[in-house]
């Protein structure tokens, strides 16, 4: 699907490509260019018609973790434009409708199933939930709990994911270093052997 032809028809050099989301209806695979040049940006492939990717979101700052709403109409995704990371949403085909997500710093965004919730980690690495009303509207991010996955943000990995009705996380976890296997010195054991 993502191939060299991809490659060629979206004259993409020397970057990588991460596949980050496929629409409901199958008809549109989102995708991350990682280019020197560049920087993180988002493409589309549309899996009908001429099947020519375009560019969805290339700006100056990094863009990333595209993720379709269930409907197929919205695109959450992860911008440092601000300074630092965030969560926005925009609308698919793209409009000039934006809207910002996360309030205090934010990454990966996945849509609950009904699209009526959006989920994202903070800063802080903890799992929050922002509700979608109609229009779309945001309601105020909520932390759900705090999650140990790795501090930094990748645009080649997903930390978790929900299930349908968003009640269950599978977490990639970061373990802590082992705690090291105790050794016991005897001191004079040779004196133990006397009596």
């Amino acid at each position: 699907m993502l191939t060299i032809e991809t490659e060629r028809a979206a004259q993409i050099r020397g970057g990588n490509i991460i596949p980050t989301d496929w629409s409901s209806d199958g008809e549109y695979v989102l995708f991350l260019v990682s280019a020197p040049e560049s920087g993180n940006d988002l493409w589309v492939l549309p899996l009908a018609g001429d099947k020519n990717p375009y560019k969805f979101l290339a700006t100056p700052a990094e863009e990333m973790h595209g993720n379709f709403s269930p409907d197929g109409h919205f695109v959450a995704y992860t911008s440092n434009e601000s300074g630092r990371f965030e969560v926005y949403v925009e609308t698919f085909p793209r409009s000039e409708r934006r809207w910002p997500v996360s309030t205090n710093g934010g990454y990966e965004p996945r849509w609950r199933a009904d699209g009526r919730e959006i989920y994202y980690l903070s800063e802080d690495r903890k799992l929050m939930a922002v509700s979608v009303g109609a229009g779309p509207a945001f309601g105020v991010p909520q932390p759900l709990f705090q999650t140990r996955v790795p501090p930094e943000v990748s645009a080649n990995r997903t930390h978790y994911v929900s299930s349908r009705d968003g009640k269950r996380f599978l977490v990639n976890t970061e373990i802590g270093d082992p705690l090291p296997t105790p050794i016991m010195v005897v001191l004079n054991w040779t004196a133990a052997l006397k009596k």
